[in-house]
């Protein structure tokens, strides 16, 4: 164990830099943090998918991801297997596995995104169009949304 000290880094929601990796995209990702922040090869991001939105069918070659679902409902497939997912829901996926998630909701879904190593996935969510988070994506990203007036 070593005696330094490492100040946190503190991100907020108006830190995030969103993006559709192509514009026919149904989804968006807002990046939290990445391998400059985090000074770790790891991506965290908020994957933000319309009504009706699905990832491409993908796979990584080294790295394990997790989707931990904060919002919505819909369906993750890996390796052909299906199973239905909703808000408190996680999914991991294993090097390798060709997986994709998909938004059968009327709303959106909202899905933390950890890929660890990287394996140049921020790299490649910043090569696609930026975009703005909206109003609904900051009422559910700071939880107001899950408020109740007193």
């Amino acid at each position: 164990m070593t005696n330094r000290c490492m100040i946190p880094v503190v991100k907020s929601l108006r830190d995030y830099q969103a993006f559709r990796i192509s514009p026919q995209d149904s989804n968006r990702l807002a990046i939290v943090f990445d391998p400059a922040s985090a000074n770790v090869s790891l991506t965290l991001c908020v994957e933000i998918f319309d009504a009706g939105g699905k990832t491409p069918p993908n796979r990584h070659n080294m790295a394990v991801e997790m989707f931990f679902i904060l919002k919505g409902e819909g369906l993750a497939t890996c390796d052909g297997k299906t199973v239905s997912i909703s808000a408190g829901d996680s999914i991991l996926v294993p090097p390798t596995g060709t997986h994709e998630l998909k938004n059968t909701g009327s709303g959106r879904l909202y899905a933390l995104c950890f890929m660890v190593p990287n394996e140049d996935f921020v790299e490649l969510i910043r090569s696609g169009t930026p975009v703005e988070l909206d109003e609904e994506d900051l009422r559910v990203l700071s939880r107001t949304d899950a408020l109740v007036p007193c």
